[in-house]
């Protein structure tokens, strides 16, 4: 029996089933992935913008030259529904497809994650919304991630709209949902226009943010958010400046894909929680509905956590010089600039979200229950006031 003293001391686990291959160059080992697997038939789910980019004509030249048939998919929307999935899934049947690669943001590799488990499971995908509701593995997926942003190459699971509810639908696995390889390429961001460059660079920011103060934090997901957090805030400003930037888009992949590490463990916050309702109700695409909320929910949470805000404050940048050693505010302050110099809108009313929704927003937020990870008890009242604020 364990003592009171050692039950405040939950056991904890963390992984990351995921082979990442990253660097300059590194979309040029995918011919090797596939030898080893003996896979020759491969489904390509592909972002529609980028059917004439250098990275997927570069892929696709490879993957025929060495073999390799291609089917290509690319009727993927940004927030992409049940109706998608099944259309894509049908494709991939007919060809009898032994392996899958998404080229993409997290819109494209969750559509993938989605489609290799209906491969390998059968159904519906809204059969298995909720926790680990599949117990066969998915089909073999390769995530090359054109965005900087979601992580999904790397975490637990993704995200699809009920079309019938609207609303989404997350399918988490801890072990089984991430892809088996990502390649973090910097060619393959190169193309991303500023404003999706920001948003997602934001929405990792949020990831590792979100994660490093989750109740649910360990020391491992703490080295590793501290880390991505360090690398996004110190390249996010270069990179959407100059998405040809390589070390700044290297840095941006990479801390994006350590924030998603690490948030499949720990879970999220009030920031995501506001964002899904945001997006279950207005076209405002996921990391600007992020980037929005994210100043409000830090703001509410500088009571829980003030020495984690602190820390946050010093890596932002913010010069805590004079200021009490509990200086978590400057934190709030620092994420207010880092938004504006990205050109965020500050307000939700500036993103076309209307007043008469923010109740159901509240509602949707609450129920959502965040507070599972959420470091401060947030009330459907306390929504409320924070879609207020934010409006």
């Amino acid at each position: 029996m364990s003592s009171p003293a050692m039950s405040a001391f939950p056991v904890s686990s963390f992984s990351c089933p995921t082979k990442i291959l990253f660097g300059v160059g590194a979309h040029e080992q995918l011919p090797d992935v596939l030898r080893e697997w003996n896979a020759v038939r491969l489904f390509v789910l592909l972002d529609p913008a980028l059917a004439d980019s250098v990275i997927f004509r570069r892929i696709e030249a490879l993957l025929t030259g060495s073999g390799v048939t291609l089917s290509v998919f690319t009727g993927i929307e940004p927030e992409p529904g049940d109706r998608t999935v099944q259309d894509a899934y049908e494709r991939c049947r007919e060809q009898d497809a032994q392996a899958l690669l998404a080229i993409g943001g997290g819109s494209t590799i969750d559509v993938a994650k989605a489609v290799g488990i209906l491969m390998t499971n059968g159904g519906r995908i809204a059969d298995y919304e909720g926790i680990e509701k599949f117990a066969i593995r998915p089909l073999p997926l390769i995530a090359v991630p054109t965005t900087a942003g979601t992580g999904s190459e790397v975490s637990g699971a993704c995200v699809i709209t009920d079309t019938a509810r609207k609303t989404k639908m997350a399918i988490r696995h801890a072990a089984f949902s991430p892809a088996q390889v990502a390649i973090l390429d910097p060619l393959a961001v190169g193309s991303m226009p500023a404003h999706v460059a920001a948003h997602a660079g934001v929405d990792a920011f949020v990831h590792a943010f979100e994660s490093y103060l989750s109740k649910r934090a360990t020391v491992f997901s703490d080295a590793v958010n501290l880390h991505a957090m360090t690398l996004i805030a110190g390249s996010i400003r270069p990179f959407v400046a100059d998405r040809t930037n390589v070390p700044a888009a290297l840095d941006m992949l990479c801390g994006s894909a350590l924030a998603a590490m690490s948030f499949g463990v720990t879970g999220l916050g009030n920031v995501h929680c506001m964002a899904m309702s945001v997006g279950a109700l207005f076209p405002v695409p996921h990391g600007l509905a992020n980037a929005v909320c994210l100043p409000y929910a830090a703001a509410f949470n500088v009571p829980a956590k003030p020495e984690r805000l602190a820390r946050v404050a010093e890596i932002l940048g913010v010069d805590t010089a004079g200021l009490p050693p509990d200086q978590a505010a400057a934190a709030v302050d620092g994420l207010r600039t880092l938004c504006a110099d990205l050109g965020i809108p500050p307000r939700l009313r500036d993103v076309g979200v209307t007043e008469d929704r923010l109740d159901e927003m509240a509602r949707r937020s609450y129920v959502a229950d965040y507070n599972r990870w959420n470091p401060r008890h947030t009330s459907e009242a306390d929504f409320q006031e924070l879609f207020r604020a934010a409006f």
